[in-house]
């Protein structure tokens, strides 16, 4: 009886804890998760010291919350049909985590051009500061992970054509680690703002 290809080498491949992917990953994710808990406590202690009011978040931030919470799923999605050798629903949910992260980032523009609209600047005051800041940075790491989604996208496209190729692609080892990655940065990015809305929510109740 032959092993199953999530019994073969792919497997041991995917989890090989001290691959150079896997530490680089969990390296950046410490270092984000670091720098965002800095400037959470940051803005705790200079809004408690300057007494300063919290500012409003615009309900866009919400709606942008379902949008990257779609693209989590859809990119689960899409490496559970990688598993599954399915090309059509691959490239489908590959084609959705795609377009509802460039959903996110324009509607992020219209939520921060709605602050601007209340006249809430950058330079308004600390809360804002921080609002704009803890925001911006989470776009920005978005912006840096869209050329990865997008040679996935790209690939699968060009690839999943015809039955030779398709085979090649879905037992390439290395492009299931890479998609392994790249799901995990991306639940990681989900949750992280999924963080900055509840702690500015909070942060406007208390």
């Amino acid at each position: 009886m032959h092993p199953s290809k999530k019994e073969s080498p792919y497997r041991e491949y995917e989890n090989l804890a001290y691959h150079p992917y896997n530490i680089l990953l969990v390296l950046v994710l410490m270092a984000l998760g670091a720098i965002f808990l800095a400037l959470s406590v940051a803005f705790v202690y200079n809004r408690v010291a300057g007494g300063l009011p919290p500012v409003r978040m615009p309900g866009l931030f919400f709606f942008n919350t379902l949008l990257l919470l779609g693209s989590s799923l859809t990119m689960w999605l899409a490496r559970k049909a990688f598993e599954d050798d399915r090309s059509g629903p691959y490239l489908s949910y590959l084609s959705g985590t795609l377009f509802l992260s460039l959903a996110f980032l324009v509607l992020q523009f219209f939520a921060w051009r709605s602050l601007f609209a209340q006249n809430v600047f950058i330079n308004t005051d600390n809360s804002a500061s921080y609002l704009y800041l803890l925001s911006g940075l989470h776009f920005l790491h978005v912006v840096g992970g869209l050329p990865f989604l997008v040679w996935f996208w790209r690939s699968a496209r060009r690839r999943l054509r015809e039955p030779v190729s398709e085979l090649v692609y879905f037992s390439d080892p290395d492009k299931r680690l890479k998609l392994r990655l790249l799901t995990l940065y991306w639940h990681f990015l989900d949750g992280l703002w999924v963080y900055l809305v509840l702690f500015f929510w909070v942060n406007r109740m208390l």
